[in-house]
């Protein structure tokens, strides 16, 4: 397959087929949301709306449609490496469905329809197409990713020199097989031999030295070249760069400087001379923490109300089992600026087990000091209803870092490169590693790796999606 019919694929048939597939199911999304207002058995629970037939409203769902699909492509939704990215296409839809229910509803009271809008059907809709949006592309990505479509999108990156930065690209690509780049060998530098001789075994092969670039870009059918090392004169990297755009690849650089929240950094310039640094953190922004806050109180008040009943079924199991003990089990835990607060937990097992739990991060499976209540409570995670009020207080946050005691702190930060950055933001009740299945002990550098992410990618919509994703996936695993 040839280098210009993948692209004319990427960026022209796949968007096209995921705009036909989008509009479909968008429409089909809308019109779920007009069944349950107006004529379900949910419908009694609204305002009768005289007129509010399909046929009359057709035209207000087609509105709908538009306004929907154009917010999707605005937000990035019709970049074929976005199918391959099922987390960043729910992110992606997310946003240009709260963009349309907003400006659905602005564009109602400006201009009298009629029928009148019902802000009912727009809830109803807005989670019709959330749902069946994400659907279908979870539906297109299991397709592609079983079909040789999959090479066909993929990219075919090609690394210019190897080193620790090229090897734990290769590994981070390696670990996806789905992944929207594929690493097509290495274009070898001066020194880089001995690196290729004493490399992993699954290390990617050489393409050739960097003097044969040129026709190793068109032989491999390189879409783009990803300098990971730049110790090279500069008259050199001038013709590497030369030689990138006569073969129409695309040039990219691994930042060996930055190890961490590499999505922040942004070229500035002092005075006229250009500047590479981190920014500071979207998360940390005035108008951000505002907001993030606001979405905790209002979350934590509706967990506390909501969950209220159920702690107060399992503190009599709990009373009913273990008599002699507290029903709440409280613990120091590190927050937000190094920190400490105390962390609420229903107690899931005997009384004093605190004192001989000093050594471990988690608690280790089939522990004799688990009640029998225990392990049910720790398998759905239903110890931690009460840190809705930690939520509350402002000790924690919705979404974030799990926060973890003193004593692990300072010996995780020893062993594990960047742990302490986790505490730039307050710790959360759910987070994005807990979504990825990152719990208890486990991988705790790929936790942190997880973590970092979401400090440095964070957005409302984010926190939207790790929420969601936290409801389908409410039971613990790795629990007892």
């Amino acid at each position: 397959m040839s280098r210009a019919s993948s692209h004319s694929l990427r960026e022209t048939v796949v968007p096209l087929s995921l705009l036909a597939g989008d509009t479909l199911v968008t429409f089909g999304g809308l019109a779920l949301g007009w069944w349950l207002r107006y004529a379900s058995p949910l419908a009694r629970l609204g305002v009768p709306v005289p007129g509010a037939t399909f046929a009359r409203y057709l035209p207000l769902l087609l509105v709908g449609v538009a306004l929907l699909v154009g917010a999707f492509a605005q937000f990035g939704l019709y970049d074929a490496r976005l199918l391959l990215r099922r987390y960043q296409s729910l992110n992606a839809i997310l946003k240009g469905a709260a963009f349309w229910l907003v400006a659905y509803l602005g564009v109602s009271l400006v201009l009298k329809f009629d029928p009148p809008i019902s802000r009912l059907f727009v809830v109803y809709a807005f989670v019709c197409v959330v749902a069946l949006l994400y659907a279908w592309r979870v539906l297109a990505y299991t397709v592609v990713t079983h079909s040789p479509l999959l090479g066909r999108l993929r990219r075919r990156a090609v690394l210019l020199g190897w080193s620790d930065e090229a090897r734990a690209l290769a590994a981070e690509i390696a670990r996806d097989p789905a992944h929207p780049y594929v690493i097509a060998g290495v274009v070898t530098l001066s020194g880089d031999t001995s690196a290729f001789i004493t490399g992993a075994p699954e290390r990617p092969p050489a393409l050739g030295p960097v003097s044969d670039l040129e026709s190793i870009l068109v032989r491999d059918r390189a879409d783009l070249l990803i300098a990971t090392r730049l110790d090279l004169p500069r008259a050199e990297i001038r013709h590497i760069v030369e030689t990138c755009e006569r073969a129409y690849v695309e040039w990219k650089i691994v930042p060996d400087a930055f190890d961490i929240f590499l999505s922040g950094l942004r070229l500035q310039t002092i005075g006229r001379v250009p500047v590479l640094g981190v920014e500071e953190l979207a998360i940390h922004r005035l108008f951000n923490r505002a907001l993030k806050r606001l979405c905790d109180i209002v979350g934590a008040v509706i967990g506390l109300v909501l969950s209220a009943p159920v702690i107060l079924v399992l503190a009599a199991l709990i009373k009913r089992e273990s008599p002699g003990g507290p029903v709440f089990f409280r613990q120091v835990r590190v927050g937000t600026g190094h920190r400490t607060f105390t962390l609420w937990k229903l107690r899931s097992m005997a009384p004093g087990a605190e004192a001989t739990d000093a050594e471990r991060q988690s608690t280790a499976r089939n522990d004799p000091r688990l009640l029998r209540i225990g392990g049910f409570l720790r398998r759905w995670n239903l110890d931690e209803l009460p840190q809705f009020w930690n939520i509350l207080r402002g000790d924690m946050s919705l979404v974030g870092p799990r926060p973890e005691r003193p004593s692990h702190v300072a010996q995780l930060s020893e062993s594990i490169p960047h742990y302490l950055p986790r505490h730039l933001v307050k710790p959360g009740l759910t987070g994005w590693a807990q979504v990825n299945g990152l719990r208890g002990e486990g991988d705790l550098a790929l936790r942190v790796q997880h973590d970092i992410y979401y400090i440095e990618n964070w957005s409302i919509w984010l926190d939207a999606q790790i929420v969601l994703l936290t409801l389908v996936r409410w039971r613990n695993p790795a629990a007892y």
